[in-house]
């Protein structure tokens, strides 16, 4: 591809899937050069750092999320709506987690996302300090959640990456977890379940813990208002 018809939408469509396919150190401008067929100085033309091209490419993912207007669905089906389809991008953008420990992640999709959030919980009845709160509790358990199927999908790289000493070295690690887990009682009775393995979270626990702080912040505001 030439450099003059490539543009900066193309690439950062292609660092995201690249992204999506190799994680964060995966991701450099002469792989990302490589699958869109151009020379890494192409991407520099229009990008400059691997730094801004992982902004660019969190901005895009955040623009996947679904914003509901909490005036025509209402304020908590608005919240579980855009925290339900966060929880989803972050599933399948996993390194989205990661990029936000080492690079600074800002820009318009990012912050309609967080205007949204914030319009959310006013629209629920909390002022404006107590809306800051509400959202930031809730995209961190968002976010918390979605850090153990990243962590399986990392785990699943380094393995493939690794090869068969990899593999052996997990499998006497997966034994030796289960034997620890077996001295605890109550591990010992879900051994077999997601609650025991690595990374492993019960069938619907997103949805259970999120249910419990909206029917909080519900309580909450229902209280206040009693005063």
């Amino acid at each position: 591809m030439p450099r003059n018809t490539l543009t900066a939408d193309q690439i950062v469509q292609a660092a995201i899937a690249h992204l999506d396919e190799e994680g964060l150190d995966g991701l450099t401008m002469r792989a990302l050069g490589k699958r869109l067929d151009v020379a890494a100085t192409a991407v520099y033309w229009h990008i400059k750092t691997k730094d801004e091209l992982v902004r660019l490419a969190a901005d895009a993912a955040w623009a996947e999320v679904e914003l509901p207007d909490p005036a025509r669905v209402g304020w908590r089906e608005a919240a579980v709506r855009t925290a339900t389809s966060s929880h989803a991008m972050f599933t399948r953008h996993p390194w989205m987690g990661q990029a936000f420990g080492g690079y600074l992640l800002y820009g318009p999709g990012k912050s309609r996302h967080d205007d949204h959030l914030l319009a959310v919980y006013e629209a629920a009845g909390f002022a404006p300090a107590d809306a800051d709160r509400a959202a930031a509790a809730v995209f961190t358990y968002v976010l918390g959640n979605a850090l153990a199927p990243a962590a399986m999908v990392a785990l699943n790289r380094r393995l493939a990456i690794g090869g068969e000493d990899a593999a052996r070295a997990f499998a006497e690690a997966r034994e030796n977890s289960v034997a620890i887990a077996r001295t605890f009682t109550r591990l010992r009775e879900r051994i077999d379940s997601p609650a025991a393995s690595y990374a492993g979270t019960p069938e619907d626990s997103f949805e259970l813990g999120l249910t419990g702080m909206l029917d909080g912040f519900q309580a909450r505001l229902a209280a206040g208002a009693e005063r």
